[in-house]
């Protein structure tokens, strides 16, 4: 076997092989024969089957796997030979013409690119820093109150937070339309169940008072045929009720879980899930930023074949969330093209944190997945019961370890780069990790 490699772009490589034949059937003759060894034929005893009808049987698809072993191992040798990391799988095919007792191919692959992290001693980067004190463990209690909010029937007008109890009629040029039209209707005044102007119509009702007025379907509006259309509701109040929140007293930390009631172990549990909620903020804006400085770092081409597998999985995983979202797959058609441009950002971060692992030694310890497992236990009822789980079988443990060996990389950066503590309110913090 001769081969010789060709450079066609930045990581296109081309590879002739060239196969003797009579190598090639040397070897489909041995494995006929042991096959013949083996083989079963109606009219013959096992073993006893002619060499040449095994060969008429047997020795299209004997000669096909022993030349195609043949081209992939040349292929292989020539690789580690050369030093090549091929990325992604070559595409060998056979030439037009061959010199008598060869056959030759062509295999065209990529190779990974050389990875080079930039000196990053003038990138920035901004930690955010917050302490949880007793205003951010009574507002959590305040929107837990809301959550468990009850209704009691009102006396008066309609007004902010009440729930009301209404039947409407949307008419589109006097007609009503599809959707349109409910009965006994339940919704919570400034809830933000309804469109604004249809909200604000329903303060300062009474029962029984009716109430007709126009509003217009916001141009993004998801029923196309209402978009951007002014139509007229009619609206009857038929109930009002007002809402009332619980006591913070025992029964309302037995709610909460704290099995004696006692509310100051309710705050300090509060506090606790409060406290570890904004660390994980902190150490994913923390993360994020860490990560966009190694991408800028780093300048070089991506594999096609590594984004194009990328983006298969992730097509995979889009309609795996559809199909679980109730919506038949078959019928939206869902395009690698939408997640290219991810995808190439996904693997070439992949890439980097590679490189920088493997330098570096950043390779999760037994101790820092310990570390990680106990910390995720700590947010369940039965905290053991999630690490004896975790411990049951390795590949249960596969994604804590990525996420450590990401929490190391994290850590490289901001040893390199120029960090900056900065203070966040609990709301700022909250916010800025629902826009990321």
């Amino acid at each position: 076997m001769q081969t010789n490699e060709v450079t066609l772009g930045a990581l296109e490589r081309r590879i002739d092989l060239v196969v003797n034949l009579a190598e090639v059937e040397a070897q489909v003759a041995a494995r006929l024969k042991n096959l013949g060894r083996t083989v079963k034929m109606a009219g013959f005893r096992p073993g006893k089957v002619p060499l040449k009808m095994v060969e008429q049987s047997y020795g299209p698809q004997v000669r096909n796997e022993v030349l195609g072993d043949a081209v992939e191992a040349a292929f292989s040798k020539t690789v580690q030979e050369q030093n090549l990391r091929v990325a992604g799988y070559p595409n060998i095919v056979p030439k037009e013409t061959s010199v008598e007792g060869k056959m030759e191919f062509v295999a065209t692959f990529e190779v990974f690119p050389e990875v080079a992290v930039g000196d990053l001693a003038a990138s920035e980067i901004e930690r955010p820093s917050l302490a949880v004190g007793d205003a951010e463990v009574d507002r959590t209690i305040e929107v837990l109150r809301k959550q468990r909010t009850t209704f009691v029937k009102a006396e008066r007008a309609s007004q902010e937070g009440d729930r009301v109890t209404i039947d409407f009629t949307g008419r589109k040029d006097g007609e009503v339309f599809e959707g349109g039209q409910a009965n006994d209707f339940p919704v919570v005044v400034g809830g933000g169940q309804m469109l604004p102007d249809f909200d604000a119509a329903l303060r300062g009702l009474n029962v029984g008072d009716s109430k007709t007025f126009d509003l217009t379907f916001p141009a993004e509006y998801h029923a196309a045929n209402l978009a951007g259309q002014t139509v007229q509701f009619e609206i009857t109040l038929k109930a009002v009720e007002a809402p009332v929140l619980p006591e913070v007293d025992a029964t309302f930390a037995q709610a909460l879980g704290v099995p004696n009631g006692d509310t100051a172990k309710m705050r300090e549990e509060i506090k606790a899930n409060l406290e570890r909620e904004v660390a994980r903020r902190i150490r994913a804006r923390v993360r994020d930023q860490a990560l966009e400085v190694l991408s800028k770092a780093c300048a070089f081409d991506v594999p096609k074949a590594l984004v194009d597998g990328e983006a298969g999985r992730m097509v995979e995983a889009a309609k795996r969330d559809l199909v679980q979202r109730g919506v038949d797959v078959k019928n939206v058609p869902v395009s690698k093209d939408w997640f290219t441009e991810q995808a190439s950002n996904r693997v070439k971060l992949g890439l980097i944190v590679a490189e920088v692992v493997g330098k570096n030694s950043l390779n999760a310890k037994p101790e820092q997945i310990r570390a990680r497992v106990d910390d995720l236990a700590q947010t369940y009822e039965k905290p053991e019961d999630v690490v004896r789980w975790y411990y049951s079988k390795p590949e249960h443990l596969r994604d804590i370890e990525d996420a450590v060996v990401e929490d190391n990389v994290v850590e490289w950066v901001l040893g390199q780069a120029k960090v900056s503590d900065k203070g966040f309110t609990f709301e700022e913090l909250m916010e800025q990790a629902q826009q990321a």
